[in-house]
């Protein structure tokens, strides 16, 4: 087939044959999908402000562990994806599954970082095991692989806009929990941790570990934000 051929078919396969939306698991997922969508641009613009990269956090969240697991998933679940293909997976840990997952990190930290520089490591660690809880953000290579056979034409491309629906369920989740007063920082300690998360937690195979996110109560607000001129970053053209 001509790939404009497949390009054409692919587009309106698009919009035929999306996948149902899922049951809600329990009344806060009815909820949030019940809502009426009133929320303004100036609503989304104030929570982006908001949303900034918290380091001391706390874990006496203002929120039961359970409405928060919920808002975390429905957060994934709104986040775009190229084809609708939901290739976003997270591992969600709370309480001591948390703590666990830090010291796991500080273990294979402690392998390749010298003994005698070690200590600045262990304290920006002990800052992340002080938080509440953390979300694992992980992308399906088996989706990925599947729509790569699938649409030949677009098959180099379904690793970046894969890599776009991570990124943009990451800020769905951040932007979800600062809306609750939630703080939160992103780390990246893939691909060192990868194996040991994936034997601990029973992860599938198929499953990219692409970010690690810790989140609980603020103790401390971030410094202010500074923004680089808009004449180095934008260009408008009419």
């Amino acid at each position: 087939m001509h790939p404009f051929q497949q390009i054409l078919n692919s587009t309106l396969a698009r919009t035929e044959g999306q996948p149902q939306p899922a049951t809600p698991h329990n009344p806060l997922d009815l909820e949030l999908r019940t809502l009426p969508v009133s929320a303004t641009p100036e609503d989304f613009l104030a929570l982006a402000k908001a949303r900034r990269t918290i380091y001391l956090l706390g874990k006496a969240l203002p929120l039961d562990e359970e409405k928060v697991e919920a808002i975390i998933k429905e957060a994934i679940r709104q986040a775009p994806s190229a084809f609708n293909s939901q290739s976003s997976r997270a591992l969600i840990l709370m309480g001591k599954e948390h703590d666990r997952f830090w010291a796991l990190v500080r273990g294979q930290l402690r392998n390749v970082i010298p003994a005698e520089s070690f200590h600045a490591t262990s304290d920006k660690l002990d800052g992340f095991v002080a938080a509440a809880g953390s979300v694992l953000f992980f992308e399906d290579q088996e989706t990925i692989s599947h729509l790569q056979k699938q649409y030949i034409a677009y098959a180099d491309n379904f690793p970046v806009w894969s890599e776009q629906s991570s990124g943009m369920a990451q800020y769905a989740v951040w932007l979800a929990l600062a809306e609750k007063n939630i703080g939160a920082n992103l780390q990246h300690y893939n691909p060192l941790i990868d194996e040991e998360v994936r034997q601990t937690w029973a992860i599938p195979e198929s499953w990219k570990l692409r970010a690690e996110m810790n989140f609980g109560n603020i103790v401390a607000a971030a410094d202010e934000k500074t923004f680089i001129d808009d004449d180095k970053r934008f260009i408008v053209a009419r």
